[in-house]
């Protein structure tokens, strides 16, 4: 009886959606919480799962097999495929994130991008910021969470990891690979890369 309450709810929920006008592909194979909210020309894509305490804005596009919860997701907004939006996350206009990427307890600002395989946690981070692909905020030390904030127009270079609690601030370049634990000044490029070693002639043993 539980099990067909919750059909017959979430088809009364994927109906007023779709009355509303969201764009739902699969609609059967999307699931909404009793207060989801959602604005105009929403496009959901197949085998979505929207969790309590979402709301929605206007022109987002939510991509296959992405799960939110308890998170605000502003106008012009796109997400995954495969992405993960947990709790108290606001999303601002314009941001993307991508395939793999997982986000909790952080503000993504407007026009900024995590588009591949990131982590972000505990973090503040402006507009128009690069978060290239295998970037992690390092934000608990075993005891408590710690913060990360990343000013306007920052780019972090791909495998990056971010050691909170940390500033990167704005304008400044991480490089590919950096393992950064200092606060980054304003225009400036921080990296932390071994030398590259090679053996000429090389044989194995």
């Amino acid at each position: 009886m539980k099990e067909l309450n919750l059909q017959n709810s979430q088809t009364r929920l994927r109906a007023r959606f779709l009355k509303n006008g969201v764009k739902m592909t699969g609609p059967e194979t999307i699931f909404f919480s009793h207060d989801t909210k959602i604005g105009k020309n929403v496009i959901i894509e197949p085998y979505v799962v929207i969790g309590k305490k979402v709301k929605i804005g206007n022109n987002v596009i939510i991509k296959s097999f992405s799960h939110l919860e308890s998170c605000e997701i502003e106008n012009k907004v796109e997400i995954g495929p495969y992405a993960r939006i947990r709790p108290n996350t606001i999303l601002k206009e314009g941001s993307r994130i991508g395939n793999f990427v997982e986000v909790k307890k952080s503000i993504i600002g407007k026009k900024s991008k995590v588009n591949h395989l990131s982590y972000i946690g505990d973090s503040e981070i402006g507009k128009s910021v690069n978060i290239g692909a295998g970037t992690i905020t390092c934000n608990y030390d075993g005891v408590k969470k710690n913060k990360t904030i990343i000013k306007d127009n920052v780019l972090i270079g791909s495998n990056s990891s971010l050691v909170a609690p940390i500033t990167i601030d704005k304008q400044s370049i991480v490089g590919a690979s950096s393992v950064i634990t200092k606060n980054v000044k304003k225009r400036s490029l921080a990296l932390t890369r071994s030398t590259q070693l090679e053996i000429k002639n090389y044989r194995r043993k």
